[in-house]
């Protein structure tokens, strides 16, 4: 891992430890905070009302798999993966930081501007990790290459397989004409 990666992981993860934390401390204030978004996405899904019908526990599993993927970018595990489910909480918090935000004066309005553009900013520094392959090649990349690899084997071994097959109708010949005499 490159000394950029050992540094930038753990900065990045920071912010998202400490809104995991907080999230989880407060799950009244988050739940109360959730509700509203939890509403409109249970009238867009119908089916997800049974998930979204309980905010105390939607709070604390969006704090919990926020502290834990934070967590798990920080110390360069499953660094990809916890970007991913970063992301997806991100979002979330988000979406309802800047739905609930005093927006009554002009300043309150610019604060939550400028709330919403530092989110969106973390949002798009994940979104880079979530691609970063740590300087190997993707899964994607090694798959295409190891087709690649064994059409190009299977080509070769059906190559050799036809020369084969000509030394044996040939060696066959030999014999025949040899056992025939002609």
């Amino acid at each position: 891992m490159t000394l950029v990666r050992v540094l930038a992981r753990p900065l990045l993860a920071s912010s998202f430890v400490l809104t995991g934390i907080d999230r989880l401390r407060n799950t009244d204030a988050t739940a109360a905070a959730l509700r509203p978004t939890l509403d409109r996405i249970t009238k867009a899904v119908p089916a997800a009302a049974s998930a979204t019908g309980n905010e105390q526990a939607v709070a604390k599993v969006l704090g919990t798999a926020h502290l834990g993927a934070a967590v798990l970018l920080g110390i360069g595990r499953f660094s990809r993966l916890s970007a991913l489910v970063l992301v997806v909480t991100s979002t979330l918090n988000a979406v309802v930081e800047f739905n609930n935000a005093d927006s009554s004066t002009s300043k309150a309005r610019k604060e939550r501007r400028n709330q919403l553009i530092k989110n969106l900013s973390l949002l798009g520094a994940v979104l880079l990790a979530a691609v970063d392959t740590n300087g190997r090649p993707s899964w994607a990349w090694r798959a295409e290459h190891f087709a690649e690899d064994a059409r190009r084997n299977a080509l070769a071994l059906s190559h050799d397989t036809r020369k084969n097959i000509r030394k044996a109708e040939k060696a066959v010949r030999k014999t025949a004409s040899e056992v025939t005499g002609s």
